[in-house]
C-alpha cells in the first residue's frame, strides 16, 4: 500500500464559504472525486498535509484515504497554493483502483551534470519536458523519470529511449520518440569560442605578413651590398 496516510473529514459545507470556514479551523478544503461516485468535499488537517505535502510523495502518487474505519486508495491530483504565503488552499483527490492502469504526469529529474564533459565545455541544459504524461498502474506510479547526464556530449538530443525507471510506464505520446532535453553551447561560450576564433585569425594574418617581409629585407640588403662591392671595385 502507500506510503502516505490522510486522515480526513467529510465538509458538511460546500463552496467559498465552506472552504474559508474549514481553514480557519486549521484544515485545508479539498474535493474527493472519480470511482463513478459522486464528489465529496472533505477536509485535512493542515499541518499533517503539510507534512505528507513536503516529502515529495503525495502529489501524483498512490497514498491511502482514511475517513473513520474506511479507507481507499486514491491519487493527489492537483494541490492550489497561496501565491504569497505558499500556504495549501485546495487539493483534489481522485478514487482510483490499486490495479487500475491511469494517465498521469511523472517528474523529470537529471542527474550527474557534474560529470558531464560537455558542462565544463561551456554547454547549457535546454529541458523541453519537465515532467511526462505516462500510463502506468496505479500501484507501480514511479518517482520520477531519470536523465543520466554522465556520458552525453555536446550537441546531444535526450529522448523518451534515453529515459531510465520506465520498465512498468508507457508514454501517452506514442507517434515517435520524443524529446526531453538537449545539451547546447551556450551564448557566452559561443562568445568566447569567436574572440578565441579571431585572435587565431589575426595571428595567422601577422605572421603570413612577417614570413612576407622577410624576403624583402634580405633583398634590400643584398641590392645595398651588392652596389657598396660596385663602389669599391670603382675605387
Amino acid at each position: 500500500m502507500a506510503e502516505i496516510i490522510l486522515n480526513v473529514d467529510v465538509r458538511d459545507g460546500v463552496g467559498t464559504g465552506g472552504a474559508r470556514a474549514a481553514r480557519r479551523a486549521g484544515m485545508v478544503p479539498g474535493i474527493l472525486y472519480g470511482g463513478d461516485k459522486a464528489p465529496v468535499a472533505i477536509s485535512v488537517n493542515e499541518k499533517d498535509f503539510r507534512k505528507s505535502l513536503y516529502t515529495g510523495k503525495l502529489l501524483g502518487h498512490l497514498v491511502t484515504l482514511k475517513y473513520g474505519d474506511e479507507s481507499q486508495p486514491v491519487i493527489a491530483r492537483d494541490v492550489q497554493f497561496d501565491p504569497v504565503s505558499d500556504r495549501p488552499l485546495h487539493f483534489d483527490l481522485m478514487r482510483v483502483d490499486e490495479k487500475q492502469t491511469i494517465k498521469i504526469e511523472v517528474a523529470v529529474h537529471f542527474i550527474n551534470q557534474d560529470q558531464c564533459e560537455a558542462f565544463r565545455q561551456g554547454g547549457s541544459l535546454e529541458v523541453v519536458r519537465h515532467s511526462v504524461e505516462v500510463k502506468v498502474r496505479a500501484d507501480h506510479i514511479p518517482e520520477d523519470l531519470i536523465v543520466d547526464l554522465a556520458n552525453h556530449k555536446m550537441g546531444d538530443t535526450i529522448r523518451w529511449t534515453d529515459l531510465k525507471g520506465t520498465q512498468d510506464v508507457e508514454p501517452t505520446i506514442t507517434d515517435r520518440d520524443f524529446v526531453i532535453a538537449s545539451i547546447k553551447t551556450s551564448s557566452a561560450a559561443k562568445a568566447a569560442d569567436e574572440i578565441e576564433e579571431a585572435i587565431a585569425e589575426e595571428t595567422a594574418a601577422a605572421a603570413e605578413a612577417a614570413a612576407d617581409e622577410v624576403p624583402a629585407t634580405e633583398q634590400a640588403e643584398g641590392e645595398e651590398a651588392a652596389a657598396a662591392e660596385g663602389e669599391t671595385t670603382e675605387g
